[in-house]
């Protein structure tokens, strides 16, 4: 790695949401944002145990793009044109099968919603019942939504969740100047 960092070599310069210059380590934080949200949900939802150990290669589920379908538990990558390129309910892949069944072929029908910038954001006042993975800093959530859907499939049995308000408590919890209060890593 260079020892000096002159802004002259640069073409363009972005910003962090706090307005910091640096570079990411992704999978490093991706494990930490992740660590981070399931320790609150188990410690302060009660959510099981089990979230808080996670396979290395776990994180190969997150990608860009996905729409969390709250309500059923599913996860969709989509094309340029909302056709549904894939599905998953919680980490589980759905078959071609169960993709027709649910998606069908054609243009997935709540794209435009999705595509308009109208679907759920943490601390929306009516939230919609999708919510569109598109950054890194809330990216790893989504596989901890899937394994949480995994969880309530396993235990309880359930058709439709309810646990997107924990999640988004989750959020709101670990982005907030308090807790990271004697946590400084230097």
């Amino acid at each position: 790695m260079q020892r000096y960092f002159s802004l002259a070599d640069c073409d363009v310069v972005g910003f962090d949401l706090d307005h910091t210059l640096c570079r990411y380590h992704l999978s490093q934080s991706a494990r930490l944002i992740y660590d981070s949200f399931a320790q609150y949900l188990v410690t302060e939802k009660g959510y099981d145990k089990d979230l808080l150990t996670l396979a290395p290669d776990s994180l190969d589920f997150c990608c860009k793009g996905l729409v969390l379908d709250i309500e059923e538990g599913n996860f969709l990558k989509l094309a340029e044109d909302g056709t549904v390129l894939r599905a998953s309910h919680g980490t589980k892949s759905m078959t071609n099968e169960e993709l027709l069944e649910t998606y069908g072929r054609r243009e997935w029908k709540h794209f435009n919603t999705v595509s308009r910038g109208t679907f759920t954001r943490p601390g929306c006042s009516k939230p919609s019942k999708y919510y569109l993975y598109d950054n890194y800093f809330d990216l790893p959530g989504a596989l901890l939504c899937a394994r949480v859907v995994d969880s309530l499939d396993q235990h309880d049995g359930q058709k439709k969740y309810d646990f997107w308000k924990d999640m988004v408590a989750a959020v709101q919890h670990n982005y907030k100047i308090s807790a990271f209060k004697g946590k400084w890593v230097h």
